[in-house]
């Protein structure tokens, strides 16, 4: 039922609309997860509502692409891979809210960069999974990419880290039918305060990020057990 109204919402290409797609899939992101049995709970230290920031969480099960829209309190666009905007109906929703990469090429790559940075600076929030796809390992993160660091610098925006510490309980990567409800925590961790960094301390930058939520992963029990 929500298809036919997000398709009509999002026909004007432009922030207001979809800061209203947004809206709506926020609330059928809460809904459908209550209604399924799983329920979110907020901890640390929540961000501030009239800031934007450059959000990165672990990206552990196929239920993150629900749970991030309860993450921030304000409109943001998460980075999304163009593949998916090939799908009927469904890629011309996410075409319109997520910002698209392809990272086919440097040029390509360099794009995406340029279209995050505007959508920072004039229009909201940007999320990204810095490991750039599921992590299947037993450790508590895979390696990050530049992508965040770079712009969180280039924009002299602040990093919120989160992390969903549950959700490879409720949707397990390794099945599409391994799904079960319970807890999904949305554990927010302290701003990171870009203003004043250069380029140059992007590498340091990245490595205090993954430390940070590497090392809080561990204390909430990673490695995970989980069959």
């Amino acid at each position: 039922m929500i298809v036919p109204v997000v398709v009509l919402v999002s026909l004007p290409n432009r922030p207001s609309s979809r800061k209203r797609i947004y809206h709506i899939l926020k609330f059928s992101a809460g809904f459908w997860l209550m209604l399924i049995g799983i329920f979110t709970k907020k901890s640390g230290t929540l961000p501030a509502k009239t800031q934007r920031y450059v959000i990165v969480a672990n990206h552990i099960s196929y239920m993150d692409a629900v749970a991030i829209f309860l993450i921030s309190p304000n409109y943001f666009r998460p980075l999304g891979k163009i593949e998916m905007a090939r799908i009927p109906v469904f890629g011309f929703v996410y075409k319109q809210i997520v910002l698209l990469v392809d990272r086919s090429s440097a040029h390509n790559r360099a794009r995406s960069m340029r279209l995050m940075w505007r959508a920072l600076r004039r229009e909201c929030s940007i999320l990204l999974f810095p490991e750039g796809t599921f992590n299947e390992t037993e450790a508590p993160l895979l390696p990050f990419h530049d992508g965040a660091f770079r712009l969180a610098i280039h924009a002299q925006t602040p990093l919120l880290p989160v992390l969903l510490p549950d959700m490879v309980n409720r949707w397990h990567y390794s099945h599409w039918w391994k799904m079960s409800p319970g807890k999904n925590r949305i554990i927010y961790l302290p701003a990171i305060q870009t203003e004043g960094l250069q380029i140059e301390q992007m590498p340091e930058l990245k490595k205090q990020v993954a430390e940070l939520m590497s090392r809080e992963l561990k204390n909430l029990g990673y490695p995970k057990n989980v069959v």
